[in-house]
């Protein structure tokens, strides 16, 4: 019985692919033909449509494909499309739509692994839905799909279906679409990045002429993981519900805040906001409660402290986890009853304030360790709201980049300069230690050095560039020309698979010379040789 799941047949050692092809019935002696020309068509055209159709044309030459397919996956919508096909209408087209898991195309973008199905009309995961196949007269085809991977990112498969008389082809083609697959992987990936660039700003600009959504109005994102938290505002916005915010440092837990005191029935009233990080505890409860006139040294007249001035409105309390043990049992007790006095005074003052609390600190490991009072936690933890961390919220990047990027040129008064696809690249596969507040730092210096209305990769911090963390390089000219040269060399080696020749030939320089700089880069042209 033959197997699908999990391809392991292989060839022998001794046998190479075009030695052994010959031996299963259909020789494949124009196999390096065909990766030669594949690889000729990708690195010369420009459009990737034009591009997949040329390499679905050769695929049918060289290997007798019935119908083929590439499709892409659009992690924004979480689908998966034909981009490309050969042998299926454009009604059959318009109906293959997948979700990651669902048939064998949603199969192999959810594992990242390849299939074979020997006979379609065997298969209960073949789902037929583009309605192309007729099981009477197809039902002895067989499916091969492989998905397009680069940099640990699934973007999308290729797909073939034919009929073969000897199994072990299968096996054979299944490698060959595997190169194919490497081979279009980096077109795939620009113009997938180009793609989600071109959403971005269309997505902006429907913003403003959208009055019907959930994101309240500061704050910037549209991503799955954003869409659950502006739910959740809109949900504990209109009730006086005490809310925990929780989030790493530089998420944007302050405008979450706003953005439900501006939705709230206090929205009329002040917005107060207090880090409890920010003042050495001495000073802590005068800050908080307000002091009578002599209360203390320097204390030389009377002050409201933050409930006071909040009353009425809204009292944000940022990084409360840093707060000490008696400072937490004080913020009890106003939590529980309104009610507090001023520092020196005892006159308690009553006060009609909501409590918004925010912390990157892991509060429920700090109550069990003793650092947290456990009825404070409970307190605060009516309504919690956790905020993603940037890396998590995918196409959000590029429109905080594209927001940054026009302030500061505004603040500037300068023309907004473009993102250069390396550049946006490197954004959108950064962690983001920092989250939002990094982006903004590292927009605000981009823009500064664009000085030809284009932001390159190399204006982006040495942080953002993980493979030039060897180079040991100073501030300021030697560091921008070795990162221009650096990405031009890695580009040309990716455009010619490694191919140290042709890479020096478009670079203009000998070939000595380019070894010269990859030993500098310590660059491999080796691992280039499946990139492209």
């Amino acid at each position: 019985m033959e197997r699908k799941r999990g391809v392991t047949d292989m060839l022998s050692p001794l046998e190479t692919p075009l030695s052994f092809s010959c031996k299963l019935g259909e020789c494949r002696s124009e196999l390096m033909p065909l990766l030669s020309e594949v690889s000729k068509v990708v690195s010369t055209e420009g459009d990737l449509s034009k591009t997949l159709k040329l390499v679905l044309q050769l695929m049918q030459k060289h290997m007798q494909v019935i119908r083929a397919m590439i499709t892409l996956y659009d992690t924004s919508s979480d689908r998966i499309y034909i981009h490309e096909s050969y042998g299926l209408s454009p009604q059959e087209v318009e109906k293959g739509v997948y979700l990651p898991g669902e048939g064998i195309t949603g199969q192999v973008i959810e594992t990242r692994q390849p299939v074979i199905v020997p006979h379609v009309a065997d298969d209960p995961l073949f789902l037929n839905k583009t309605g192309s196949l007729d099981k009477t007269r197809d039902g002895a085809f067989s499916f091969i799909c492989v998905p397009i991977i680069r940099s640990s990112k699934v973007m999308g498969t290729i797909g073939i279906e034919r009929v073969y008389h000897n199994h072990q082809l299968r096996y054979l083609d299944l490698e060959v679409l595997k190169v194919i697959a490497a081979i279009i992987a980096q077109a795939v990936e620009l113009h997938l990045l180009e793609q989600a660039h071109q959403k971005v700003l269309l997505a902006a600009s429907l913003q403003h002429h959208t009055t019907d959504t959930l994101r309240p109005a500061n704050i910037i994102g549209n991503s799955r993981a954003m869409q659950s938290v502006y739910r959740l505002i809109r949900k504990v916005s209109p009730a006086r519900t005490t809310v925990l915010i929780l989030g790493e440092s530089g998420v944007g837990k302050e405008r979450v805040s706003a953005a439900i005191h501006h939705s709230s029935l206090c929205a009329t009233g002040p917005f107060i906001t207090f880090n409890c990080a920010s003042l050495p505890e001495s000073v802590l409860e005068s800050e908080l409660f307000g002091h009578e006139k002599g209360a203390f040294t320097g204390a030389i007249s009377r002050r409201a402290g933050r409930f006071e001035e909040a009353n009425g409105g809204t009292l944000f309390l940022d990084e409360v986890g840093e707060l000490s043990l008696s400072a937490q049992a004080k913020l009890l007790r106003v939590i529980q009853e309104r009610s507090f006095e001023r520092v020196g005074s005892n006159d308690t003052l009553h006060v009609n304030v909501r409590i918004l609390a925010a912390t990157h600190r892991d509060l429920s490991e700090m109550v069990s360790k003793g650092l947290f009072r456990e009825d404070l936690y409970y307190r605060l933890n009516v309504f919690p709201i956790t905020i993603p961390p940037l890396r998590e919220r995918g196409n959000d990047i590029l429109i905080l980049a594209d927001y940054f990027n026009a302030r500061f040129a505004r603040d500037q008064g300068v023309e907004v300069p473009t993102i250069a696809t390396p550049a946006l690249n490197m954004l959108l596969n950064y962690d983001w230690p920092g989250n939002v507040r990094e982006l903004e730092n590292v927009m605000e210096r981009a823009v500064l050095l664009s000085d030809d209305g284009v932001i390159h990769s190399y204006h982006l911090p040495l942080s953002l560039q993980p493979i030039l963390e060897h180079l040991v390089v100073e501030e300021g000219l030697e560091a921008r020309v070795s990162q221009i040269e650096y990405n031009a060399i890695v580009e040309a080696l990716s455009m010619f698979q490694g191919n140290i020749s042709r890479a020096a030939e478009h670079l203009n320089i000998t070939r000595r010379a380019l070894g010269l700089r990859l030993n500098k880069y310590r660059l491999n042209y080796k691992h280039y040789r499946n990139r492209a």
